[in-house]
């Protein structure tokens, strides 16, 4: 029997800084794009209003992995993590299991690094302004991903206490209010997706938003019609189309494949980004397999550096 190393919480946080989430997330996004890594549909098993449950497999960089990982909103109110799971990392040319993650650190770090790569990418050369809604794992991630990047942020959540202690930890200041946070030059919204936060009209010229809330059928934290005002990228037409923020809209006819492009492309240089500094730009994630392999990968070239349980497959 083969020991197989055993990332916690906190060692995956350890292994992988959010600077190197961001590096590693971009190389996913450039090797799917050209066709290198390869990523089977996400699978839904959905036990609605409660939560879902998804599989999410991917091979790509001699590694194969498969995430099992859930989205229940109403768990912190039972002192729960919203997202639990496990990640498996395998060898590709052997089938040999190499790596178990916990899935719900691989998953905020790789959210914070989708959602911030895309801002960078998309948003205005002279952006001056960030701000992240929703404070809780994944909204953390991605505001200590802005400060990774030495991007001043504001946080804003419904819950003002856990907005100001999250702060506190990153080194990020509180929005005064959410209609402050909204008019932020770069904006990422991190929400269970059950209320509009942008109706009709609500950004303005400018603009960037990363969508990182809305990622399964039925949620959405922007209206139809004010997603279709924008310039649209998202990381995968089929994931967003059928799950995410471009669902309604596809379904509407509002917007149609050849209307958005997909990040990985600009990020190769295969497909323009933003067009102009008044352009309002959205990224539409849906959260990627691809992506967690990254964050995979790069945590098992450093288990070397940390002493980690095992267990014997």
């Amino acid at each position: 029997m083969t020991p197989v190393p055993l990332f916690t919480r906190r060692q995956v946080e350890l292994a992988v800084s959010p600077a190197r989430a961001v590096d590693a997330v971009r190389d996913a996004f450039v090797a799917h794009a050209r066709g290198e890594w390869t990523m089977p549909p996400k699978v839904y098993v959905t036990n609605y209003p409660a939560g879902d449950f998804r599989a999410m497999p991917a091979l790509g960089g001699g590694h194969a992995l498969l995430k099992w990982v859930t989205s229940f909103p109403g768990n912190p109110a039972r002192d729960l993590p919203t997202v639990t799971g496990v990640v498996l990392l395998s060898n590709a040319d052997t089938g040999e299991l190499e790596a178990v993650l916990d899935a719900g650190s691989v998953t905020a770090l790789r959210t914070g690094a989708a959602a911030v790569l895309a801002a960078e990418t998309l948003g205005r050369d002279d952006a001056t302004t960030a701000a992240v809604i929703g404070a809780g794992v994944n909204g953390s991630a991605a505001a200590a991903t802005f400060v990774a990047r030495e991007r001043e942020v504001a946080l804003w959540d419904v819950d003002g206490e856990r907005a100001r202690r999250a702060a506190d930890v990153l080194g990020a200041s509180v929005a005064s209010s959410l209609e402050e946070a909204l008019a932020a030059d770069l904006l990422v919204t991190v929400t269970p997706g059950h209320e509009l936060l942008l109706a009709e009209g609500a950004l303005r010229a400018g603009q960037h938003v990363s969508l990182m809330g809305a990622d399964g059928p039925g949620k959405a934290e922007i209206a139809p019609a004010e997603l279709a005002r924008a310039r649209v990228f998202c990381d995968d037409w089929e994931q967003a189309s059928h799950g995410g923020e471009l669902a309604a809209v596809a379904e509407a006819g509002l917007l149609h494949r050849d209307d958005v492009t997909l990040l990985g492309e600009v990020l190769d240089g295969t497909a323009p980004g933003r067009a102009s500094g008044e352009e309002i730009t959205a990224f539409d994630s849906t959260g990627l397999a691809i992506q967690d392999l990254a964050i995979a990968i790069a945590a098992l070239e450093r288990a070397a550096d940390f002493e980690l349980s095992t267990v014997d497959l």
